[in-house]
């Protein structure tokens, strides 16, 4: 099997504090407000990074702790010697000024092409997620809501089926005020946030909601919501519903 080594960085500047960017990528509360999945994280060197997702668990070793400045973790090796390894350098500039840069190494196998094109987009979407979290939310906690509908077919047909569900008329830009109305859900009012081929994002007053076309073709939604007193396993159940009748 083939496999190739690979590096990706990515680099935010955030109104927050060492401190402040420290607790987000080094608590369980902190990465489950901008991360995928409910996170854990033990707080030493050796330590355990747990990231739940529906269906499965990826777990990584912390290799750095140096708080409030360097923190990396790395994925145990595959049987063909694929892994992940993140590391984030944090560094003040000015009071209330903060630069964060995402180093993202590791090695791929197989089918590696179509996975470093994926992450080339999806790494960045993660990173402003977190410089969103940092600017808009600091402070508060989310519920992650994480949901997967059918694998569907066709890129184009697919934002356009997502766009009709969420009532969308037309294309969308960054910045555009916008007001979803997925059937059987809330509406929500926002601002679009993110755009990208296989993202859509919106931030609403509570929340941070993001649409995804996955690396395998998968419709799937991937939110924060800081209301107070989310119930997750309904959110997702309903989600997840609203992703079958969009795309069935």
């Amino acid at each position: 099997m083939t496999t190739k080594a690979f590096e990706l960085t990515n680099q935010i500047q955030v109104p927050a504090t060492p401190e402040q960017v420290w607790d987000a990528i080094t608590t369980g509360p902190g990465m489950d407000s901008w991360f995928m999945g409910r996170n854990e994280v033990e707080p030493r060197e050796g330590g355990t990074v747990r990231t739940v997702h529906p269906g499965f668990t990826m777990e990584a070793t912390v290799t750095t702790w140096e708080p409030p400045t360097r923190f990396a973790e790395r994925t145990d090796p595959d049987e063909h010697g694929a892994y992940h390894s993140f590391e984030y350098l944090v560094d003040a500039r000015s009071p209330g000024d903060t630069s964060v840069r995402w180093i993202h190494t590791g090695v791929l196998a197989g089918d590696w092409e179509a996975e470093y094109e994926a992450m080339g987009e999806g790494d960045p979407m993660y990173f402003d997620k977190l410089a969103q979290y940092l600017t808009h939310f600091l402070g508060r906690t989310a519920t992650p809501i994480d949901a997967f509908g059918p694998n569907v077919a066709g890129r184009q047909d697919v934002w356009e089926t997502f766009r009709r569900g969420l009532g969308l008329s037309g294309l969308v830009a960054v910045g555009d005020e916008v007001r979803l109305t997925p059937a059987g859900l809330e509406p929500l009012e926002g601002v679009v946030d993110y755009l990208s081929p296989s993202f859509l994002g919106v931030r609403t007053a509570d929340g941070l909601y993001r649409f995804i076309l996955g690396f395998e073709g998968t419709a799937m939604v991937g939110h924060h919501d800081f209301s107070p007193n989310v119930d997750r396993e309904q959110a997702e159940r309903d989600w997840a519903a609203w992703l079958e009748q969009t795309f069935s």
